[in-house]
């Protein structure tokens, strides 16, 4: 995998506008943890490996468990996860996957049980930041740190 281009360096103003909304989601009130469980979901779902190396690791430095990161792709049966984080993660699955999903009546159920209405906007824009993010790392081969330095030994 070769890496395409740095979107940072190539469009400097849509990147920044990028972390602009990732710095209002980190002080938008949703507990890091979860932050942190959605974007490792949505990152998993869609096969982002620069997402899931760099949020595995914030995860684990917000406190979460190697357990629980383990167990992610397999919540719906694991007792591990709050219903709130149940709630965020069948929300983040059900828009990460909205072509397939249509954004179902039971999970949004789901949400509104768990989330205010303004909790329910920031995660969905978490989610759609997330899926964003993961566009821009697999479409322009972003390479995670150790990717990095095994492509640059073999080059």
């Amino acid at each position: 995998m070769t890496p395409r281009l740095n979107p940072a360096t190539a469009a400097p103003d849509a990147y920044k506008a990028m972390v602009a909304l990732e710095t209002y989601i980190q002080g938008s009130g949703l507990e890091p943890s979860l932050i942190e469980l959605v974007k490792m979901r949505a990152s998993q779902i869609n096969g982002c490996a620069f997402c899931l190396d760099m949020h595995s690791k914030d995860a684990r430095a917000h406190g979460e468990t190697e357990q629980r990161l383990y167990l992610l792709n397999a919540w719906r049966e694991s007792p591990l996860y709050t219903d709130r984080e149940r709630a965020a993660l069948g929300w983040t699955e059900a828009l990460t996957l909205v072509a397939q999903t249509q954004a179902p009546d039971h999970d949004y159920a789901a949400l509104k049980q768990h989330f205010s209405d303004a909790e329910q906007v920031k995660l969905t824009l978490l989610i759609g930041a997330i899926n964003t993010w993961n566009r821009i790392a697999i479409g322009f081969r972003l390479l995670h740190p150790t990717a990095a330095v095994a492509h640059a030994k073999a080059s």
